[in-house]
């Protein structure tokens, strides 16, 4: 098994510890999940930078590594669902489009069909990741005394409950919008997949 696909397996395995550290009561594990985080989300950019670099494309890379993407970002968007931080109905629109998506792209790789992507549907994951940073960082500062202690306030206001309610509105608006338009573009191959299928 090559380097890329061992870090897609890593990235998989980090994402539910991710969860249940930033989940935990202690603050230490709050913080380790932070660190977590970081460490697999570099680990996608990684392999992926070793995979063009050293031609370490695999049918099984091809299957697994969006999809490993995509259990890392949904990890952290049921995190913040469940801690209150978002609305639950935003993160059901954000990660089963995101989940669609990466489906329907899985499957048209393994029918040796291309699907178009746009740099919208870039900006709209970029949007995403920023997001996430923001709110994990700030979110486990609050609890972390030594930063609270000093920069309370300002992580409160950052926190603030109607700033958080409307970026996820914006990011959920993007997302599924990105998800239609995406559809839309690919659709004639989507039909094509089906006709094959049938």
């Amino acid at each position: 098994m090559t380097l890329p696909n061992q870090l897609t397996i890593l990235r998989i395995i980090l994402s539910p510890v991710f969860l249940f550290l930033f989940l935990s009561d202690v603050i230490w594990m709050k913080q380790v999940s932070v660190a977590i985080y970081i460490v697999a989300a570099l680990s996608d950019w990684y392999d992926g930078w070793l995979a063009r670099k050293f031609n370490y494309i695999t049918s099984w890379g091809k299957f697994w590594d969006p999809l490993a993407d995509k259990i890392l970002t949904s990890a952290a968007f049921i995190g913040f669902a469940v801690v209150d931080l978002i609305p639950w109905w935003m993160v059901i629109i954000i990660v089963g489009r995101d989940v669609l998506i990466t489906l329907l792209r899985v499957f048209a790789d393994m029918k040796n069909y291309s699907f178009v992507t746009s740099y919208y549907a870039k900006w709209k994951t970029m949007l995403q990741m920023i997001f996430l940073y923001y709110l994990l960082i700030l979110y486990v500062a609050q609890f972390t005394p030594e930063i609270n202690s000093v920069y309370g306030d300002l992580i409160s206001s950052l926190l603030n409950g109607q700033i958080i309610f409307f970026i996820a509105l914006l990011i959920t608006g993007v997302t599924f919008h990105s998800g239609v338009l995406y559809i839309m573009r690919n659709w004639q191959i989507i039909l094509k997949m089906l006709k094959v299928e049938n």
